[in-house]
């Protein structure tokens, strides 16, 4: 890193990021990110669990440093003597270019900032799309999305993937222990019909992450496709009901339709016939879009039955078809926000129309609160 000042300020502001929104997690989510945060500081292996009285102390120690800065600024990024503001990535990559190292910085879930500094591995050119593949990470936050596009741009972080694989993997629910046990089988990993073979995957694992790292190249790809639902519906969408049920389903919405497109996840494994990765994919499915895609996970459970890719291609069409007329509600939710309807007509008409046909209800208000 060429000036310590520049990696200071930046872990300084994926700090300042934590202390502000990590109340946007329940418990068990915030835990989990906090061991991995813990793990990736302290340089330890996915499958390497730290001393429980050390992280409850260290813990401990992280939220009363967030107390203490949760109500300060973002810094800006101190560049040969000026300061950059933090979401500016064609000045400051520029800064960094010469090192091999990339700069990120956007927007997350419920609006939390993103920020990170990682080694680049590899550059690709993926349909289109210039594709940069990250190592090894000198900063980064809590949430630590691991694929992102940005100004047509994707980038795959393969530290945070690695956590997010072994974290799935280990902790895999009943309902997609199928789809997991198939994908592993496909590396050999299944041993005695349904045991894992936990030291044989951690010989493996990386091989894993390298095969299977296109699944998430090919969901950006999706993204960066025309759906009835992009990225400037999505931010109207977030802005206006923050941290709500119509964002979550949003960007379930959101996502399925990257992955349904014809250049997206599902058509990169179709046109491949690659088991492993459905496998992947089914058993990754959670929360909303395992509700928003009922076909394909139906789909699936016939497939390894009969290994007949037909049924997979017809559940993606019908998941397209379904999660676009959605995609379109939300069009029109954007509409009525532009025409100068207040948020609150517009969310009458949206739990009526977007959320109540899917099963959803929002919860009860009292008379006069919004």
């Amino acid at each position: 890193m060429k000036d310590s000042s520049f990696l200071k300020t930046v872990k300084y502001n994926c700090d300042i990021s934590d202390a502000r929104d990590n109340g946007i997690y329940s418990i068990c989510t915030l835990v989990l990110k906090l061991r991995n945060l813990y793990k990736w500081e302290n340089g330890l292996e996915p499958w390497q669990e730290p001393d429980s009285p050390v992280f409850l102390d260290w813990i401990a120690a992280k939220e009363e440093y967030w107390e203490t800065i949760q109500e300060k600024p973002l810094l800006q990024i101190p560049i040969n003597g000026k300061n950059v503001d933090p979401f500016q990535l064609p000045k400051i990559n520029g800064y960094l270019s010469s090192d091999n190292q990339v700069y990120g910085a956007g927007y997350g879930r419920s609006m939390k900032a993103v920020f990170f500094i990682a080694k680049v591995l590899e550059d690709r050119m993926v349909e289109g799309c210039p594709t940069l593949i990250l190592g090894e990470e000198k900063a980064r936050e809590l949430s630590s999305p691991f694929a992102m596009l940005q100004d047509g741009v994707i980038y795959i972080r393969k530290e945070p993937l690695r956590f997010f694989f072994w974290d799935q993997i280990q902790e895999i629910k009943p309902s997609c222990k199928i789809a997991m046990q198939q994908a592993l089988s496909c590396y050999g990993l299944i041993k005695d019909g349904c045991d894992l073979d936990r030291k044989k995957l951690i010989d493996v694992f990386d091989t894993i992450i390298d095969q299977e790292l296109e699944i998430f190249i090919y969901h950006e790809v999706g993204e960066s496709q025309k759906n009835s639902l992009d990225s400037d519906v999505l931010k109207k969408i977030i802005s206006a009901f923050p941290a709500s049920a119509l964002e979550l389903v949003a960007r379930a919405v959101k996502d399925i339709l990257a992955d349904t497109h014809p250049k997206g996840l599902l058509g990169h494994i179709l046109a491949r016939e690659k088991k492993s990765s459905l496998g992947f994919y089914v058993s990754f499915l959670d929360g909303m879009r395992k509700l928003l895609c009922p076909e394909i996970i139906e789909a699936s459970k016939q497939f390894w039955g009969n290994g007949d890719w037909s049924l997979i291609e017809k559940a993606r069409l019908e998941s397209r078809r379904k999660n676009g007329e959605i995609g379109t509600k939300f069009q029109d939710m954007c509409s009525r926000l532009d025409r100068g309807e207040s948020s609150e007509e517009v969310r009458v008409w949206a739990e009526k129309n977007v959320l109540a046909p899917l099963g959803l209800h929002a919860p009860a208000r009292e008379e006069g609160v919004t």
